[in-house]
């Protein structure tokens, strides 16, 4: 018979052992081949796995495009023109008509210039068009981060409950084959053996099932990461959170919104410093030849076009800036709001999830502590199968939950980390 106490009543130990090294899966049954010299690492951070996420990510090529944009818009306002030069050509004569020999001809040059302090709203404006496109990245990569840590987190409770499911199913295999023994030899009745086959058949159906869970979550991971290694996870304390966090005002969404605040205002500068379009210098050349046989009148001519401004243009200019200003700044409150709550969440649930893994964790061994005494009470005959088999189902089921509940007071660190504003 295989000894109760060879089953390991904490599958804490297995989280310990997959948050150092994650290595092969936990329901290998065979060993593993040699790596050759470029096999994938074993494990990868989650700052590597977040970077992983991040190249795939459309976020990513969201905070690119908006950067571009943002780095043109300064490209544009510091220019010398407020809007591209144009050239004007022109050429007339009378050959279609009374074909006198009357030729014109024109060149034009215009140039748009900048009213004052036009130019330097339209920069100031881009400047926090680009900050903004910064603190937007920011945000967007520790929403990624934050998706990590769940899939990540997720393995981890899969892998560790199936660890559980697995040594259940292997011990439930000794009782069996022990109690055939014992049935053949007379000692127990058929009835027993049929008792153990089937707890079997039970746990080897919810081993494929944890199997199949592992294979999801490993499945989820791929596709957000792109990586095949899995994740190295540790668990840092509550007092290295604390001392670590930011205030909210630096938090990464936080500094987004108010740079959308700061955005909004230098539009709406922009737009009062540019109450009409820019005035056109222009520069034109002029050539005229009467009839033939005449000499060609040359001239040049200055020109300075004033466009006038009026409500028809301003009005919808400076509605629709100061609209946005209006939902950039209730934007940023709210969201002040929403970091707010979702901090004592994560806090709380923390704490919850501490409290959880202690009465998990003693209500584990309890019942370890109680199925090994049965055990040993079944090998001295004292003890009927059912009995102990209720007993063991119990404790697994225990060690079961205890590994669920070691992965989510992960996730519930992980998730005040996000909450906090923490980049791994």
């Amino acid at each position: 018979m295989i000894p109760f106490s060879c089953v390991p009543w904490s599958v804490s130990c297995l989280l310990a052992g997959f948050f150092i090294s994650a290595t092969a899966p936990a329901l290998a049954r065979q060993p593993a081949p040699s790596a050759p010299t470029n096999a994938v690492p074993a494990s990868v951070t989650l700052a590597q796995a977040s970077d992983a996420a991040w190249q795939r990510a459309v976020l990513s090529r969201e905070a690119d495009s908006q950067a571009r944009r943002a780095r043109a818009e300064q490209t544009a306002a510091s220019g010398l023109w407020a809007a591209p030069p144009e050239v004007e050509l022109s050429h007339f004569n009378d050959r279609l008509h009374s074909s006198t020999g009357l030729r014109e001809t024109e060149v034009g040059f215009i140039w748009p210039i900048w009213m004052p302090g036009q130019r330097d709203a339209r920069a100031a404006a881009a400047d926090a068009e680009l900050r903004l496109a910064e603190s937007a990245t920011d945000a967007a990569r520790l929403r990624i981060v934050g998706q990590v840590r769940e899939s990540a987190w997720r393995l981890a409770a899969a892998l560790a409950e199936a660890a559980s499911v697995a040594a259940q199913a292997r011990y439930l295999r000794g009782i069996a084959d022990d109690v055939q023994r014992r049935v053949n030899a007379g000692d127990l009745a058929r009835a027993d053996d049929l008792a153990a086959r089937g707890e079997l058949l039970e746990a080897e159906a919810a081993r494929s099932e944890a199997d199949q869970r592992v294979n999801a979550a490993r499945a989820q991971w791929r596709t957000l990461t792109g990586l095949d290694a899995m994740p190295a996870l540790t668990r840092p304390s509550i007092s290295a959170d604390a001392d670590a966090a930011p205030t909210v005002d630096h938090h990464p969404e936080m500094l987004a919104a108010t740079q959308a605040v700061e955005r909004a205002r230098k539009r709406v500068d922009a737009v009062n410093a540019s109450r009409r379009d820019p005035p056109e210098l222009s520069l034109r050349y002029r050539e005229e030849t009467p009839r033939p046989g005449e000499a060609s009148q040359r001239g040049i001519g200055i020109g300075l076009k004033i466009p006038l401004g009026t409500d028809a243009r301003n009005a919808p200019l400076q509605a629709a800036a100061l609209g946005e200003l209006d939902v950039a700044e209730t934007m940023e409150l709210r969201l002040r709001e929403r970091q707010a709550a979702d901090l004592a969440v994560a806090r709380d649930g923390l704490q919850s999830a501490t409290r959880q893994l202690d009465s998990t964790r003693a209500r584990a061994r309890l019942l370890r502590e109680r199925a090994d005494l049965i055990d040993a009470s079944f090998k001295a005959g004292e003890s009927s199968l059912p009995e102990l088999l209720r007993a063991a189902n119990a404790a697994a089921q225990a060690e079961a939950a205890l590994a669920r509940q070691e992965a989510a007071l992960g996730l519930a660190h992980a998730q005040l980390q996000q909450a906090l504003g923490l980049f791994p």
